[in-house]
Formats: structure tokens, C-alpha cells, sequence
């Protein structure tokens, strides 16, 4: 008999004895099987500007309508969830979206930490606080936060360690209520790869987590993968990117990393532009998003 044929045969019935195997593991079928092997991510929206004037009954609308389940809520927008929304309105939030198939990814706020006055410092963390309450009572599992910038003041060592810390004590608190703190690679010098990894080297709490911000310093040094890595570790659920079809940015790059890590968070939607017409707009996006993915499961 050929000896390929040997090979290939012993194969087979070797891959046929583990699949049989997992298969008489109760709670284990063949179509979870195969579900397993899909890519996990999932495409949503920030409320940043496509959406800012929607209602939440529009958004659920307006998502659903484009085939996108997922939404970051920006404050002080059309939809109106802030803190000063009384027990039975949270709960009219939650109920109105756990009644839809679009889900609430968490908060995004502008609260940040690096501030020299210790009295605004402490101001934006016990609002970091009513925002971590507002968003467990809403369904919503994370609050998106960021660093603003550096203050000639002060050190930047000491700026960096500061936020750090900040973060771990939120971190500490968000745990307790089942709420993620996303810091967002964001603002002035702050946004650099390696500032944002010296901060995440001080909140070293595992709840404290990296929201990638898609900025034209990601591709600074060694390039993208290079940076990505430095980070990916402390990935949160949420990542922001601007129109999928900016040639600026290699967003194809960026998710074929993500499917690569087998990444099974939220890719938010966070554009930039305003067109007449935002729902068939998302739908554009959504197909792009779709046909990266297709391209990404290639490698």
C-alpha cells in the first residue's frame, strides 16, 4: 500500500477519535464544535457622532435596521443616560435594550486622571464612580476613560504614575460591580504607545484594561504589529476605530492582529464624518468590517 495513503489514513481516523472524543463530553455537540472555530469580535457603534442625536429608541431602530448589535453610550448626548437618571429610569434603560437585540458595551466618558490639582482629581474619580453604577444598573459592562495629557508642571514619571494608580482603585471598585475600566490610547503625548504601556505597568490590576484608539502614533517606531503587541495583553472589550475605509489607518492590518489573538471583544465604530444618511452609512460599514474578517481568515 502507498505510503502517503498510510499517512493520510491514520490521520483521518486519529482526527475522527478526537472528534468522537469531545463529542462524548456532555454539553459538547458538533455544531458548538464548529462554532468555536468563528471569529468571536463584534462590530458596534460609539454615540460619538453618528448617533449623538438618536434617541434610545432610535438607536435600537437604527442599529438593528443595519445589522450592528452592539453601542457605546456617549454622554450628554440625544439618548440622555447620565448619572442623574432616577433607579426606575435605569431600569427603563436596561429593560428597553435587554428587550432588543442590541446590547450595551458600557459608558464612555471623558473622565481622565491627570490632573495636578488633587481636587479635580478626586472630583473625576467619584464621578468615575456614578458612572460605574450607572452603567451596572443600565446592563452596560464597562466605563471608557482616558488620559488627557502631560502638564509642564509636573514630571511626566509622576503624571504616568498617578493615573495608574487612579485606575487600579477604580479597577478595584468596577470589579465589584462586574464593570471593566477601558483606558482609551487617547490625548496629547498621552496617547503613545509607550506612555500608555507605562501606566498599564503601574495599574497592574486586572480589571484595568487598554481601549485601542486607532491613532496616527500606533504606526510611530517599529510599526503597528510591534505596537499592537506592546499592548494587546491588556486588551479590554472594546477597541474604537474611525471608517473602515480611511486609507490613513491599516485597518486591515489591525484586524487581521485582532482575528490573529483571537480577540472576542467590540470593534466600536467611532466615525468622524456626517453623512445625510447614517443608517445606510453603518451598513457600509458593516460590509467592510464583514469582508476584512473574510480576508483576516485567510492568513
Amino acid at each position: 500500500m502507498d505510503s502517503n495513503y498510510k499517512q493520510d489514513r491514520r490521520a483521518f481516523l486519529r482526527n475522527l477519535t478526537l472528534a468522537s472524543g469531545i463529542l462524548m463530553v456532555p454539553g459538547i455537540s458538533l455544531k458548538e464544535m464548529t462554532a468555536s472555530s468563528k471569529i468571536k469580535m463584534k462590530l458596534g457603534l460609539v454615540t460619538y457622532l453618528w448617533g449623538k442625536d438618536w434617541t434610545n429608541d432610535e438607536l435600537i431602530k437604527n442599529l438593528t435596521a443595519a445589522g450592528i448589535y452592539g453601542v457605546e453610550l456617549r454622554v450628554e448626548h440625544a439618548h440622555g443616560v447620565s448619572p442623574a437618571l432616577t433607579k426606575e429610569q435605569r431600569k427603563e434603560v436596561r429593560k428597553k435594550y435587554r428587550d432588543s437585540d442590541v446590547k450595551i458595551v458600557g459608558m464612555g466618558t471623558n473622565q481622565q486622571y491627570d490632573y495636578p490639582d488633587r481636587t479635580k482629581l478626586l472630583e473625576s474619580m467619584e464621578k468615575t464612580k456614578e458612572f460605574i453604577m450607572l452603567s451596572h444598573d443600565i446592563g452596560g459592562s464597562g466605563v471608557k476613560v482616558k488620559p488627557n495629557q502631560f502638564h509642564k508642571e509636573v514630571p511626566k514619571s509622576k503624571t504616568i504614575e498617578q493615573i495608574g494608580r487612579s485606575l487600579n482603585q477604580l479597577a478595584r471598585i468596577g470589579a465589584d460591580y462586574g464593570q471593566q475600566i477601558r483606558l482609551e490610547v487617547h490625548g496629547n503625548e498621552t496617547q503613545e504607545i509607550e506612555n500608555i504601556k507605562a501606566i498599564m505597568d503601574v495599574a497592574d490590576h486586572p480589571n484595568a484594561t487598554v481601549c485601542w484608539n486607532c491613532n496616527p502614533e500606533d504606526l510611530k517606531g517599529n510599526g503597528l504589529a510591534f505596537n499592537f503587541n506592546l499592548l494587546k495583553d491588556r486588551f479590554g472589550d472594546i477597541c474604537h476605530v474611525r471608517e473602515l475605509d480611511d486609507p490613513s489607518y491599516p485597518y486591515q492590518e489591525l484586524m487581521n492582529l485582532y482575528v490573529g489573538m483571537n480577540y472576542k471583544g467590540w470593534i466600536l465604530l467611532e466615525c468622524r464624518t456626517n453623512p445625510a444618511d447614517k443608517v445606510a452609512a453603518l451598513i457600509g460599514q458593516r460590509k467592510i468590517y464583514e469582508g476584512m474578517l473574510e480576508k483576516a481568515k485567510t492568513l
